[in-house]
């Protein structure tokens, strides 16, 4: 919602995509190959797009190492392994609004920045969401993929008015307000109808609210509404909103059974919206291997990682059957500088990672809450330790002012599993690596060779458009939806 501007202009790929800061990379198409991955001329109905938020190479890399059976010579591959096809490049384009030309505030990228690349196919600063560097609106792959008379569903471990769902259902000037993003997904409508029909995630703080109660709005308008696993299989309604935490949904190891898995809610999706005659787009965001990157805790990125490979296989199994039907996953950047392998030592130990059956952050909100860290650790950590470790534990649990502070437990512990794993980190922020792309299906090479992120976002514009079978297709001049109202630059890290 963009209070601070005059006019409010849909700014479009076609109109765009000869402008996008840096240049995309020439690709190389070609048609598939003989396992069956698809001709390059076939047509899609159906898209299917992941994020691994913050799923840099090394955390691809680490997955294997923990998917390895060591009685084997040859260390086993992940499920992405057999697709990938390229690579991504993440830089943001930050400038200084009141600055000289071309001096640039940030050229490492936010999941704002990055998911509104993807999304509308442009280079932005961090922080916006669905808008460009003039602040007006850009429209999103999923808008397009509406006004085509598709069916459309974002699903995230994160709040679903998080940065990156955010970028491909709303716009603002910047990702922190959260109240409005939420708004946008009922108030903006494409065609006179919603423009999300299944939206799974976290974030009941945000649709429930004093000033306004969205669950009950689109409860209002047919959807069905979910808040636990039981509830959200239940549905046969084709439209639902499903929101089972306040904000974030707790990592995967922690997540009781009341909550579904990531597969569980992509499958969810791909089951409601698979029936629509025109097809779908399907966004899905492993949300939090990036809250772990930030956390440097590799027990929860590891978590995430195989909550979100899980969802991954039944993507690629839905592809597969489907026939007409692209998988392509991506990472909006990588976060925390992870290295497999730390202090000179040529030796990762993914059995220690593997030991422990809750995060490092679970148990030291279990020790704040006041659980005897012995009592925790023994319970949780899945480790023989040391009484060296134990004492580093509690060293960091003595109150301060009758206070634990349970982030300094929580690095105490994460700092256990990353001396005995073999773990590195360089920071606690994003890096500005490449990143990974995995492609199935029909035209999968049309994401071969290194490619900018906001090519990623104008290739989607194209898939969702390919099977309109020589009718022309706008890639929307002028508004999709009304607006009017916003906010001011700013954007938290992540």
């Amino acid at each position: 919602m963009l209070k601070k501007l005059a006019k409010s202009k849909l700014v479009t790929f076609a109109a765009i995509s000869s402008l996008v800061i840096g240049g995309a990379a020439t690709t190389t198409a070609s048609t598939a190959d003989a396992k069956g991955h698809g001709k390059h001329h076939s047509e899609v109905k159906n898209v299917i797009f992941m994020v691994g938020d913050g799923m840099g190479p090394a955390y691809t890399t680490m997955l294997r190492y923990m998917n390895d059976d060591p009685s084997t010579k040859e260390m086993e591959s992940t499920a992405f392994d057999p697709y990938q096809v390229g690579m991504q490049r993440t830089y943001s384009w930050d400038p200084y609004f009141d600055g000289g030309e071309g001096d640039v505030k940030e050229n490492i990228a936010d999941s704002a920045a990055t998911a509104t690349s993807m999304a509308s196919g442009i280079k932005t600063y961090n922080g916006a969401i669905g808008v460009d560097l003039d602040q007006e609106e850009t429209k999103t792959v999923l808008e397009e993929a509406k006004a085509q008379g598709k069916a459309t569903g974002l699903v995230s471990t994160s709040q679903i008015n998080h940065a990156t769902p955010a970028a491909f259902g709303a716009h603002d000037v910047s990702r922190n307000n959260y109240n409005d993003i939420a708004d946008d997904y009922y108030d903006e409508m494409v065609d006179g109808k919603h423009k999300v029909d299944v939206m799974l995630g976290g974030g009941t703080s945000y649709f429930e609210r004093d000033d306004r109660n969205l669950v009950e709005a689109f409860k209002q308008d047919g959807y069905d509404y979910a808040t636990t696993k039981e509830e959200m299989l239940a549905s046969d309604n084709e439209q639902l909103l499903g929101l089972f935490a306040p904000k974030g949904m707790d990592k995967a190891i922690d997540r009781s059974e009341e909550s579904p898995s990531l597969s569980e809610m992509t499958t969810t999706a791909l089951d409601k919206l698979r029936d629509d005659k025109d097809g779908f787009f399907l966004m899905v965001e492993g949300s939090q291997i990036d809250w772990a990157g930030h956390d440097n805790d590799v027990v929860a990125a590891m978590s995430e990682m195989r909550d979100f490979e899980e969802a991954f296989k039944e993507a690629i199994e839905f592809a597969k059957k489907d026939k007409n039907t692209i998988v392509v996953t991506t990472a909006d950047h990588s976060t925390g500088g992870m290295s497999i392998g730390r202090d000179g030592d040529y030796i990762f130990n993914p059995e220690v990672v593997d030991a422990a059956e809750r995060t490092p952050d679970y148990m030291a909100a279990e020790i704040a809450d006041g659980e005897a860290v012995e009592d925790v650790l023994n319970s949780y950590s899945g480790l023989e330790l040391t009484e060296e470790e134990i004492q580093s534990v509690k060293d960091a649990a003595q109150p301060v002012d009758g206070e634990i502070n349970t982030t300094e437990v929580d690095n105490a512990i994460e700092h256990i599993y990353d001396i005995r794993s073999g773990t590195g980190w360089t920071t606690s922020g994003h890096t500005g690596v490449d990143v990974n792309i995995y492609a199935y299906g029909p035209q999968r090479m049309e994401f071969s060779g290194s490619i900018e992120n906001s090519s990623t976002g104008q290739k989607l514009f194209e898939l969702v458009n390919s099977d309109r079978k020589g009718k022309g297709h706008d890639h929307g001049k002028g508004k999709g939806h009304d607006k009017g109202h916003g906010h001011g630059h700013g954007h938290d890290k992540h």
